[in-house]
């Protein structure tokens, strides 16, 4: 049996097939399909060839990065335009996403080594208590964030004149479309048209006639951090988790297996997270440099609602700008929901050995897509509730993700170094300092708003205000 063949085989149940009993489900022989045009394209020679299997095996980790860029994420760029400029942020922002490369990659190996979730081997490897506590951990993460994407939504349709209501259905119609095919190609294949419109975001910052010149020279002279106090703090560790959170973990390992990836696959795995990577970061740039002109104008962020920032653009980047400002936070908070409520799907499916594939017709999934759209209704319904004070919603879930995000990473970091499960393809050295280089990153991030919170007054102690 080839690689490829037994990736497309995957535990059912509490079933796990041996070499005398074989379980195929549906979901296999989609998956077999899937991997009988990767063996195709592997087998012929030339740039069209090479280019068609990159075709094919791309999409986790372009999704990943793209899906990250969600709503609460664009509008932490856009507060961090707005306050303070472009000086510290580009470059601190595409710091970020080398985070996020480093993190993933590791993901891809996990998947295509072991053709298992990331829920699933923590349940495995550590025992249930830390695989219902990552579980857990992640529901309520990504509970939060979801609430905070069809915020997004609301309020970026909210621009256009449409009712609370009929934002939310919006997006619940698109998501249910994306899952009708049942098959985790189509699906991936859709997403990734969506996601293709978070580089909305760089012709509203081409709008907005930024001075090109600052903009290379904040890149090769990082001027330091504006101050150092809470409210900075807040913008710094809201911008980390813009773009490192635990849901990408569970999500680009878990789509890896549902794409049936294999060990030949890692390095085109590599390139689409970091292709991914790029994309995002032209975006989440192209956020700041679009709502730097606020920071120019002196107009404070704190008086701005979400769709509010469109609204305060439109006199500096005209009607057009401003609109494309708004849907580039609907299709931002529609791809996270999307993947974000997957996400929390694979997991639980993982940890409580149920089928859990977007290749499942829907009488066999539906365990599998009744988390899904259950977290969906949730959160589209909290998001009704009038009052909501949505920047600061949104700046406390990110910082709520870097907190989360150390545990998940040790996690990942032992599971990725255990050489029972990864044979030859454990961490190299090199890796594996880098990963703790972004844990300890992350954690002193943590630590100093969690002091901050505690002990106020240390800033002025260390020079702060």
């Amino acid at each position: 049996m080839t690689e490829d063949s037994k990736s497309s085989i995957r535990r059912v149940g509490n079933a796990t097939p041996t070499a005398n009993a074989v379980v195929i489900t549906h979901e296999d022989v989609d998956r077999a399909h899937d991997r009988a045009r990767v063996s195709v394209a592997r087998g012929q020679r030339g740039f069209t060839s090479k280019a068609r299997l990159l075709w094919l095996l791309i999409g986790p980790g372009v999704l990943v990065m793209l899906g990250e860029n969600d709503g609460p994420s664009m509008l932490s760029y856009a507060a961090t335009g707005a306050t303070f400029g472009i000086g510290f942020f580009i470059p601190f922002v595409v710091l970020t996403f080398c985070m996020a490369i480093v993190v993933q990659e590791m993901t891809v190996r996990l998947g295509a080594s072991t053709h298992r979730g990331h829920a699933e081997l923590i349940f495995d490897r550590f025992g249930p208590f830390w695989g219902w506590f990552s579980m857990i951990d992640l529901g309520i993460g990504n509970f939060l964030t979801l609430i905070t994407e069809f915020i997004a939504i609301r309020a970026g349709l909210g621009f256009f004149g449409v009712p609370p209501w009929a934002a939310v259905l919006v997006a619940l119609v698109v998501l249910y479309s994306a899952l009708m095919s049942h098959r985790y190609w189509t699906w991936e294949r859709i997403t990734l048209a969506a996601a293709a419109l978070n580089l909305i975001f760089i012709p509203v910052a081409i709008l907005a006639h930024p001075n090109w010149h600052a903009v290379g020279s904040s890149l090769i002279n990082w001027k330091p951090l504006p101050g150092f106090n809470k409210d900075t703090l807040l913008i710094v560790l809201a911008d980390i988790g813009a773009t490192v959170t635990p849901w990408m973990l569970f999500f680009q390992q878990s789509a890896t297996v549902d794409k049936g990836m294999t060990t030949k696959d890692i390095r085109f795995g590599r390139i689409d997270t970091v292709i991914g990577a790029a994309l995002a970061t032209a975006a989440a740039v192209a956020t700041i440099l679009a709502t730097a002109p606020l920071f120019a104008h002196q107009m404070s962020a704190g008086n701005f609602q979400a769709a509010e920032f469109a609204q305060a653009l439109q006199p500096l980047i005209g009607r057009v700008g401003a609109s494309l400002f708004a849907l580039g936070i609907v299709e931002a908070g529609i791809v996270a929901s999307i993947t974000i409520a997957t996400s929390s799907a694979y997991a639980f499916g993982e940890v409580t050995h149920k089928p859990h594939s977007l290749n499942l017709p829907l009488g066999e999934g539906k365990p599998f897509y009744s988390v899904l759209s259950l977290c969906a209704l949730a959160a589209g319904a909290i998001v009704l509730i009038p009052g909501l004070p949505l920047v600061y919603v949104v700046l406390i879930v990110n910082v709520v993700a870097v907190l989360a995000m150390p545990p998940a990473l040790v996690f990942l970091y032992m599971l990725v170094n255990d050489r029972e499960i990864m044979g030859e393809r454990v961490s190299p050295p090199w890796a594996n300092v880098l990963a703790m280089a972004v844990v300890v990153i992350l954690t002193a991030a943590g630590v100093l708003f969690g002091t901050s919170i505690i002990a106020p007054n240390i800033f002025a102690w260390m020079g702060g205000k």
